[in-house]
């Protein structure tokens, strides 16, 4: 008896205290080995997305080479994006190396109309802050840029071995369903897999049309250089919140420099901002639908949590990381609860009107 006690004791729920040690503990982990776990994640995340031509060649092809297609196809469709942003940041770069007197003429203004209003903390500014900065900025990202090549490197041989073992993994799952989980988990890896292709199309698509209205916007507004701020938008609209952020005051910051009057800077910054409301709040949601429904509070959260524990790459597939989370936690009657609060709003009920 009282061994079927203890028994039963030690299968209780677990205490909070000890879910939130377990979460914390992973936080750092990840953070602690992030060269090793974001190319990893990354590498997964890029799996989902190519298996089906890799399946499809399958049938055509020998594995070998289906493989190296694959894989070519990846790196070209990476490489061709990674130059469209380094020809959009040099364009902006040799702007503002050109125009740099603008700029300086500009923040002297501002200095001297910030001593008439008595304001002194100018002083301080200068000393601390002064046209070259924004220069210094470009330059902190393309090193950062620069460092992402290694990153490149190690996400493209671990999604090699992935796309080797994708069926042997099948096997796995299969071989589990003796305990009851094998199914539950093929079920999750392949609606996240579906997921997690919806989004690239939908991201993609949102993203190609954010840039061209920009790219437009821009040549009416005299905004140079309009085709760099067209790509730019079309590359920061892969992270969620932060690149639609950045991707508007950029180019209010450089019409500062470039219009005649504030009204015209004003209006420029309305427009864009507008433009990114109305994709990013009327448009998104009706391309994504219900499959990709997620709270917009978990979409802020997985954009700076990640991002603080990856970077770059984390920003960028926080969203689907979260995706990964609803999706399992779906599959399992004592975690379906977290897929609730983590999902979007519920369709009414009918009851409801």
């Amino acid at each position: 008896m009282p061994s079927k006690d203890k028994a039963v004791t030690s299968s209780g729920p677990i205490p909070a205290s000890l879910v939130i040690c377990a979460i914390v503990l992973l936080s750092a982990a990840l953070y602690l080995a992030s060269s090793v776990f974001a190319p990893l994640a990354f590498a997964l995340f890029i799996l989902a997305v190519v298996w089906p031509l890799q399946e499809a060649l399958e049938k055509w092809l020998p594995k070998a080479v289906a493989l190296l297609l694959t894989l070519s196809c990846t790196v070209i469709v990476v490489l061709v994006f990674a130059s469209m942003i380094a020809w959009a940041l040099s364009a902006v770069g040799d702007w503002l190396l050109n125009n740099v007197q603008r700029f300086q003429v500009l923040y002297l203004q501002a200095t001297k109309w910030l001593e008439e209003q008595g304001i002194f903390v100018a002083g301080v500014l200068a000393e601390r802050f002064d046209v070259l900065w924004l220069i210094r900025l470009f330059q902190e990202i393309a090193r950062r840029l620069n460092r992402l090549a290694g990153f490149a490197i190690l996400v493209f041989v671990f999604l090699m071995m992935a796309l080797l073992e994708v069926r042997q993994f099948r096997r796995k799952l299969a071989s589990l369903d003796q305990q009851g989980n094998g199914g539950r988990l093929a079920r999750a890896i392949s609606e996240i897999a579906a997921k997690f292709r919806r989004y690239m199309l939908v991201r993609t698509l949102l993203s190609l049309l954010t840039g061209i209205i920009i790219w437009g916007f821009a040549l009416l507004a005299g905004l140079e250089p309009a085709a760099a701020w067209g790509l730019l938008a079309f590359a920061l609209n892969y992270i969620p919140f932060i690149g639609p952020f950045v991707a508007t005051l950029l180019p209010a910051l450089f019409a500062i420099a470039q219009l005649d009057t504030w009204q015209a800077v004003i209006l420029v910054f309305i427009g864009l901002t507008a433009i990114q409301f109305l994709i990013g709040n009327y448009i998104e949601p009706l391309a994504a639908g219900a499959a990709l429904s997620i709270s917009p509070l978990v979409v802020v959260f997985a954009v700076f949590f990640w991002g603080l524990l990856w970077g770059i790459p984390g920003a960028l597939i926080g969203v689907p990381i979260m995706l990964t989370v609803i999706a399992i936690c779906a599959q399992f009657p004592s975690s379906s609860w977290v897929a609730t609060l983590l999902s979007g709003a519920p369709p009414d009920g009918p009851g409801k009107s």
